[in-house]
């Protein structure tokens, strides 16, 4: 079997943060998304990977490389506009061939991974052509819905409708046989001009092709908005084990916290779990739970927790910060003169919550 993940489009959700990075290079627990996804399928035994790569392909290309680092064998294949996850498929057509394969978005986060459903769609005597993985969530009309018949049978999938048949929504991870190929090139593009990978599930049923699907008991998450990249951090935070290989100099760090080799805690209350990255300096500061403080971040006479902080940004006398993202190399600080007016220079598609 091999996996086709998904890593372009442009994150319009998570903008300003995606203006300058790949959305599914945005950390969460200081890893990339897409990094989360990548050990879950190596995890599942699966070594061939087509990435589909959009706008962003070189931060993507950077930031994985030949694939090598995560047991895997990358094969990057470009999508030139984001017209859907049944064109991405069709993209990776011929590197496909007549494998089975798993279809992973690379901006969503599987806790428990894959390789049950993996070792299940690959048993020996399959009868299906497809599984999908259902999840229920609070706002069906977000999500591609699943609808079953009186019996319990996967009838129809329907993209992001105003009434939802039901509120179990398709997960962003999907198992195909080739007969997949054929259900894509039968459907058109929907009113949002894309061509929808839930129109091709249903040509497959319409065909007679069986359809398998099987409700996800761990966390999933699609994370491309602040809440739930932010949800996606505090469950990737209860996973870690506590690990100190800066240094620590009259502080207390308390519960599993990690703090990477070259980043710098003085007098400060680090509260797990936490991760703070390398070459970070926190100083007179309160970390609080699930933080994520990035590499070269400096925070001083700071409160922060429930916080997503990105590369190189700089918090100064600011606090008490709850359920932030911060960008790369942002400056949040306290004015230390007259006038205390608050200023700030906040870009497209920000977010600005006052005390």
């Amino acid at each position: 079997m091999k996996a086709l993940v998904l890593a372009g489009g442009s994150g319009t959700r998570l903008r300003p943060i995606t203006h300058t990075a790949a959305k599914q290079l945005v950390p969460i627990a200081n890893r990339p998304i897409l990094f989360w996804a990548l050990d879950s399928i190596a995890e599942a035994g699966i070594r061939e990977v087509g990435m589909i790569v959009g706008h962003t392909k070189d931060e993507v290309r950077a930031a994985v490389g030949d694939g090598s680092a995560f047991g895997l064998s990358v094969t990057y294949l470009e999508q030139p506009q984001p017209l859907g996850l049944a064109h991405a498929v069709s993209v990776a057509r011929d590197w496909l061939g007549d494998d089975d394969f798993c279809m992973y978005l690379g901006d969503n986060v599987l806790l428990g991974g894959v390789a049950p459903f993996v070792e299940r769609f690959g048993r020996p005597g399959r009868s299906e052509d497809a599984l999908v993985l259902l999840a229920k969530v609070d706002d069906p009309t977000r999500f591609g819905v699943a609808e079953f018949d009186t019996e319990g049978r996967l009838v129809r999938l329907v993209e992001k409708p105003s009434v939802p048949p039901s509120d179990l929504a398709l997960v962003g991870v999907y198992f195909f046989s080739p007969a997949v190929h054929d259900a894509i090139s039968q459907i058109r593009p929907s009113a949002r001009g894309e061509l929808e990978i839930t129109d091709a599930i249903d040509a497959l049923i319409t065909s007679g092709r069986i359809v398998d699907a099987l409700a996800v008991d761990g966390f999933w998450k699609d994370l491309g908005d602040p809440e739930a990249l932010l949800a996606g951090n505090r469950f990737m935070l209860l996973g870690i084990e506590g690990s100190v290989e800066g240094t620590v100099v009259d502080s207390s760090v308390d519960g599993p916290v990690v703090v990477e080799p070259g980043a710098v805690v003085e007098r400060t209350v680090v509260r797990g779990p936490a991760t703070i990255g390398r070459g970070a300096r926190i100083v007179d500061a309160y970390v609080g739970p699930f933080s994520a403080i990035g590499p070269d971040c400096e925070l001083r006479a700071t409160e922060i927790q429930n916080s997503i902080v990105l590369a190189g940004a700089r918090i100064d006398g600011v606090g008490p910060l709850d359920g932030c993202i911060i960008g790369r190399s942002a400056v949040v600080e306290r004015r230390g003169h007259l006038p205390r007016a608050t200023s700030v220079v906040v870009g497209d598609h920000s977010r600005l919550e006052l005390a």
